[in-house]
């Protein structure tokens, strides 16, 4: 049986995880060596891409770098959080602003410190990757248009880092990432409908407190259309296998997103759209095996 001080450390390292999105930074992981060993470096055999110490190193530098970010961005959002989700900024509040001012230091710290085992360049991309996220968290985020594309693109640029790693600047890699781009920024774009009441109390101007719901939603449906772009090209000129199935999958689940959109009035349903969206680019993430599945029987399977 758990002493109490045991059980009061378990609720804190929960805690912890819950400000760190752990859950997401373990689908980042899993997609920067997925888009290794199919994308970016198909010629290598799989082990050579695990077992590859300087991308295991830049791996961590991003995940510890991404960790950081939700906790200076949880430090700064605090009274909002308190206002648009209370349970679980309740839970956030079990580690004090101090004990996450610590760790965020410690985890761009040790983000750096794996970065320099690769090479000094990693260390200047990751310390403005990380200068990149406390400006956003301090200042970009409360305006409309910019504080969106900021946070979508300091989404997709570790993704970046592994590309500058392997060389690897095919046109298929900028096509994939514009899709990522898309969605990650109407992600942006409901979680900002979604947070609506706190943000108006604390004054952030973000699109739908400025121009209001309407034009958000146009504004989705407008980035809705665009992902049809990638989506094409990807279907039509480029060798993706199996996964054409997710991509034609992805126009299913934005149809169904546009939807409810149209029909969305209250928090829940922009809850449920947020939710969409998630889920579409984390089946994503694990639909890239699809690209080559005789490539993932002959290295795996086939081994056993």
């Amino acid at each position: 049986m758990l002493t109490r001080k045991q059980k009061h450390f378990l609720i804190k390292s929960f805690s912890l995880f819950s400000i760190v999105r752990g859950y997401n930074i373990l689908v980042i992981v899993i997609a920067q060596y997925l888009t290794s060993i199919y994308i970016l470096a198909p010629h290598l055999p799989a082990k050579q891409v695990l077992f590859d110490l300087n991308l295991l190193m830049l791996v961590l530098a991003s995940a510890a770098a991404i960790a950081g970010g939700y906790i200076i961005n949880s430090f700064y959002d605090s009274e909002k959080d308190l206002i648009n989700r209370p349970q679980k900024t309740m839970l956030d509040r079990l580690v004090s602003q101090r004990t996450k001012l610590s760790g965020y230091f410690i985890l761009n710290f040790v983000s750096v410190i794996f970065a320099s085992y690769v090479s000094f360049r990693a260390v200047v991309f990751f310390s403005l990757y990380i200068f990149g996220i406390w400006l956003y968290s301090h200042k970009f985020k409360k305006y409309p248009f910019i504080g969106n594309i900021i946070a979508a693109t300091l989404a997709v640029i570790p993704f970046f880092a592994v590309f500058i790693y392997y060389r690897n600047f095919d046109l298929v890699i900028f096509v994939h990432a514009t899709f990522l781009f898309l969605l990650i920024s109407m992600r942006e774009l409901v979680k900002d409908l979604e947070n609506l009441k706190g943000d108006l109390a604390q004054e952030y101007h973000t699109i739908p407190v400025v121009y209001g719901e309407k034009l958000s939603k146009k504004m989705l449906t407008v980035l809705a259309v665009l992902t049809a772009i990638p989506t094409y090209f990807l279907l039509t000129r480029f060798e993706i296998g199996y996964m054409n199935i997710y991509f034609f999958g992805s126009i299913l689940g934005l149809l169904l997103f546009l939807g409810i959109l149209w029909y969305s009035k209250r928090k829940l349903h922009y809850v449920i759209l947020h939710n969409i969206l998630k889920l579409i680019i984390v089946i994503g993430v694990f639909s890239i095996v699809l690209i080559d599945v005789d490539l993932l029987l002959n290295r795996f399977l086939l081994k056993i």
